[in-house]
């Protein structure tokens, strides 16, 4: 974890918990946890890259990545592995330097090219059996905070953000 600059996450199964409520006129609404969302704004500013990559194309979504200070955020993408290799491209990123943060089959081949493969606790076991942390927690459910304050803490950087500045 000492070498994290890079947080890239999926969004359903990961930022939600998979389930999606659909309005009559068809529209899809998903729920995100709060304190995830806490701890993506806080690694923005702290200064990491923090990139959401994912098959989903949902501008609700995209809306409040941007809230929370996210640029890079790639969404209806059906190849994962060619979207991360443009993004590290971009910001000279090192694939060790990545914590990857998937849930199902379509992150598998991606997790497979970074450093931190890791998963919520309900994700599928192709993904858990590959994953090299898996959250206590579930998609949706503060798995997302579990590994960015892990990363941040042991790099000394989540208090430092919280104090006095960040309440």
């Amino acid at each position: 974890m000492n070498d994290i600059t890079t947080f890239i996450f999926d969004v359903d199964g990961v930022l939600t918990d998979g389930s999606v409520f659909i309005t009559s006129n068809g529209e899809m609404q998903r729920t995100m946890n709060i304190r995830d969302g806490y701890a993506m704004k806080a690694a923005v500013e702290s200064g990491y890259h923090v990139c959401v990559i994912s098959g989903g194309s949902n501008e609700g979504v995209r809306i409040r990545l941007r809230n929370l200070g996210l640029t890079d955020i790639h969404l209806g993408i059906p190849n994962k592995v060619e979207t991360f290799d443009e993004y590290t491209d971009i910001y000279n990123i090192k694939p060790e330097q990545v914590l990857y943060m998937g849930d199902d089959i379509p992150d598998y081949h991606v997790m497979k090219l970074v450093g931190l493969p890791t998963c919520p606790q309900d994700s599928c076991p192709e993904i858990k059996a590959i994953s090299k942390y898996i959250s206590h927690k579930n998609g949706g459910k503060g798995a997302v905070r579990d590994v960015i304050e892990q990363v941040m803490k042991v790099q000394g950087k989540w208090m430092e953000y919280f104090d006095g500045k960040h309440d």
